[in-house]
């Protein structure tokens, strides 16, 4: 059955006619002068698949042509470029964005409710043009994620722009050479899971590779534990310049919570933070934990140690240098004052050496045989 001629005016007035792309600055290259074909009601978008304007230009010399995948209406929704479906502020896939700024996607997915939802946001895009990235609809939170801060890319990446790989060149059976428009290089291996990216999937942030991969590069990342002790609240700081003072360790710190006290050592260049609060002082290790810069400097950041387990060591230490009672003595050295051997089978203590014979008393010459005897004689008349 037919539509009516009512409902296709209807349906006609929902199609988007623009005059510019919303691209990002790597999906529009590095050309100032670049030229553009625009065709108006060209294709249908592949999230809402109503017709749009599609644009199509070349980012740059030796790169592939691009053109707009989703409308405008899509695009501003989750304010994402028209091409690459990544965020427009922080160069990140939705997924991620949404993992770190903790945002719920209510977009519905059947074809009724999202034509539906979608003429709303149209209204509201009409009479207001706030862009976050939380989308126009005002879901952008007021905190700023350090996560975002870690993993954004702040400059153009031209490399994703590069033409596809010549699939005649793997089978060796290229005949253009270097005028082959397509990439000569190595594919990547099929079962990366890279290789299998869905543009609806990075647009509703479920499956995405491109954002599992980088959400495994943050849990990576170096970042400071908190100690099982609730009671430690003090943290440490450390590569501190000579003209560093209390109130600079205190500019840098007041924000977190109340600090009790702060103790600086100007010899070793290194300062103890005690917080009132545990949360104040979590908070504090969190947010300074390999960013925070005093006067030029960047500052180490480290919890400080239980006064228990300090003292702790400190007696297993002492125990182990300091000796204590000494061992009782052996028997047979308890018995003998002058520690001489231990007495034969007749009962008779026996030296095992014998000391030498001091001056002037008689020694008996063992190398005159005659005198030997003689003494021998005596003896035996006695």
């Amino acid at each position: 059955m037919a539509a009516s001629k009512s409902t296709n005016t209807y349906n006609r007035q929902n199609w988007e006619d623009a005059d510019f792309p919303i691209l990002c600055q790597t999906c529009l290259g590095d050309n100032p002068y670049i030229r553009m074909t625009k065709e108006k009601y060209g294709k249908e978008c592949k999230i809402c698949t109503r017709p749009f304007t599609v644009f199509r230009w070349c980012p740059g010399a030796k790169m592939r042509f691009k053109k707009c995948e989703v409308c405008q209406t899509c695009a501003k929704l989750k304010n994402v470029c028209q091409t690459c479906m990544l965020d427009l502020e922080y160069g990140l896939p939705i997924q991620v964005r949404d993992a770190a700024l903790k945002i719920k996607d209510d977009l519905p997915k059947s074809d009724v409710n999202r034509e539906y939802y979608l003429q709303n946001v149209d209204a509201q895009l009409a009479t207001s043009e706030t862009m976050g990235p939380g989308g126009a609809l005002g879901k952008l939170p007021s905190h700023k994620s350090e996560l975002l801060a870690k993993l954004a890319r702040t400059t153009p990446y031209y490399k994703r722009n590069r033409p596809h790989i010549c699939s005649f060149w793997v089978k060796g059976e290229c005949k253009r050479g270097e005028e082959c428009p397509y990439r000569h290089d190595k594919p990547t291996d099929p079962d990366d899971p890279l290789s299998n990216q869905n543009i609806k999937d990075r647009y509703y942030g479920v499956n995405d590779p491109v954002a599992e991969k980088l959400l495994k590069r943050a849990q990576a990342m170096p970042h400071l534990e908190p100690p099982e002790d609730k009671m430690i609240t003090t943290l440490y700081c450390g590569g501190l310049e000579e003209g560093v003072g209390e109130q600079d360790i205190k500019n840098a710190f007041y924000a977190y919570g109340e600090i009790r006290s702060i103790t600086l050592v100007g010899k070793q260049g290194c300062a103890f933070i005690q917080f009132t609060k545990r949360s104040s002082a979590e908070m504090a290790a969190e947010k300074t934990f390999n960013k925070l810069v005093i006067r030029g400097s960047k500052v180490t950041i480290r919890w400080g140690k239980s006064q228990g387990k300090t003292m702790a060591v400190a007696n297993a230490q002492s125990d182990m240098t300091v000796p204590g009672h000494l061992p009782a003595p052996p028997i047979e050295v308890s018995n003998n004052y002058f520690g001489l051997a231990a007495p034969g089978p007749s009962g008779i203590n026996l030296p095992s050496s014998l000391p030498p014979a001091p001056l002037g008393a008689m020694q008996y010459p063992s190398q005159d045989p005659s005198r030997m005897g003689a003494m021998a004689q005596q003896q035996q008349q006695y």
